[in-house]
């Protein structure tokens, strides 16, 4: 899949998954530009405020004159009830739901012919763990988003999402229940999610949109009974 000089931006894309789809997307020839909160060579701001993302769309639009491809791929506050305040709620979901609806927005009128949006939500959009309710809550609505963008944006842009389940973004290799608890045999890791963001934006996956596309190795497809494999839960 050649990306050559069709326009990337990737929020989050200073590590993780982010910065695994930046470099794969430069190696097929995409002009990538990339906003992180972290410091480094790319914008650096915190999306969750308005004028950050006026500003990096200004610079992309300033620097490229219009949009190909957008991964939303910032990750959101995880914190769950007990400790997670309102203040820090808020932060999550304007990070993880209202900057990559802002974002498609400022874009809106500069998006290239065959123009695609990937979302990145995750497995627990439809599964939790206790006290993970700021990241569960806007990753479950950037999966709705993704829905609603490629109905606004028919014709014009494909919108879709990508919900990874575990990836270690170290690259580690695990053994044991780790790795086999997923049907896949094995945790996964950014290029796992990369691999699919290339495919989606890419003309090659032309008539998928609205979709989510769960990448966890089966982990959420394994069915689980208390004294299965040994299993029990101990609160």
């Amino acid at each position: 899949m050649s990306f050559k000089n069709k326009i990337v931006v990737i929020t989050g894309g200073g590590h993780g998954i982010g910065k695994c789809c930046a470099e794969c997307f430069s190696r097929e020839g995409a002009i990538v530009h990339v906003i992180d909160v972290k410091a480094g060579p790319w914008f650096v701001g915190d999306i969750a405020e308005k004028d950050t993302l006026e500003r990096f769309a200004a610079d992309v639009l300033e620097k490229s004159g219009h949009v190909d491809v957008l991964v939303n791929n910032a990750p959101p506050l995880f914190k769950g009830i007990d400790e997670c305040t309102y203040e820090e709620f808020m932060h999550a979901q304007a990070v993880g739901v209202a900057a990559p609806f802002y974002l498609a927005k400022l874009f809106k009128d500069h998006f290239g012919e065959g123009a695609s949006i990937i979302n990145i939500s995750s497995s627990r959009d439809r599964m939790s763990q206790p006290q993970s309710e700021s990241y569960t809550a806007a990753k479950g609505g950037i999966a709705a988003l993704t829905h609603g963008l490629a109905a606004s944006l028919a014709g014009k842009v494909r919108v879709n999402s990508i919900s990874p389940g575990w990836i270690d973004t170290s690259y580690k290799t695990y053994d044991g229940p780790d790795a086999t608890q997923h049907f896949a045999g094995r945790v996964g890791n950014p290029l796992d999610i990369a691999n699919m963001v290339l495919y989606l934006a890419s003309d090659k996956a032309g008539f998928i949109t609205g979709e989510n596309i769960c990448i966890d190795g089966g982990m959420t497809r394994n069915m689980i009974y208390t004294g299965d494999f040994g299993w029990k839960l101990e609160p």
